[in-house]
């Protein structure tokens, strides 16, 4: 009976370590996973919602750390030395609604891509410029004419607008 016991704490322990280092290599940090939106675990989350900011969004993992309540979001793409603007305005996005629906700020978020994790501060100066974003994408999103974005001249020659969008770049 005893050598029973010392086999299944020893596999129940070996599972941990597992377990402990997948979580590592996926970018979650240590603390309870309270939601997440990966499919891979069953059903999927409802989105979580701020009806005065009017956004919504499903951040791919929710873990809580004591008080905390930490957005993690997993990318598949290519590693960047520094996350793309666009990955941290989506964190800090989601940092809002963690808000909204936990009552308690996070003080960050992980950006998780295949070779680095980036752990980003949630600052008053990126809450600002997070609803200040939300605000001028709402007031333009009922307007007939808004300009496109050309900085990135790849994105335009894969949109799938392109044929028909009378401010497509002439490459």
């Amino acid at each position: 009976m005893i050598y029973l016991s010392i086999l299944f704490l020893t596999i129940a322990a070996l599972l941990f370590i597992l377990g402990y280092k997948k979580a590592q290599r996926a970018g979650i940090p240590t603390g309870r996973i309270i939601y997440t939106d990966t499919r891979a675990w069953g059903r999927v989350e409802k989105p979580l919602y701020d009806p005065q900011l009017r956004l919504a969004g499903k951040p791919d993992y929710l873990v809580r750390q004591g008080e905390q309540v930490i957005p993690v979001e997993i990318k598949s793409g290519r590693s960047p030395q520094v996350p793309f603007d666009s990955h941290i305005y989506q964190l800090a996005a989601y940092c809002l609604l963690v808000e909204y629906e936990y009552g308690v700020t996070p003080s960050h978020g992980i950006i998780h891509y295949p070779e680095r994790s980036f752990a980003i501060d949630f600052t008053r100066q990126l809450e600002a410029s997070i609803r200040a974003t939300i605000i001028e994408m709402q007031s333009q999103a009922n307007s007939n004419n808004i300009g496109r974005s050309h900085l990135e001249a790849k994105r335009c020659l894969r949109c799938g607008y392109r044929s028909i969008c009378d401010q497509a770049l002439r490459i």
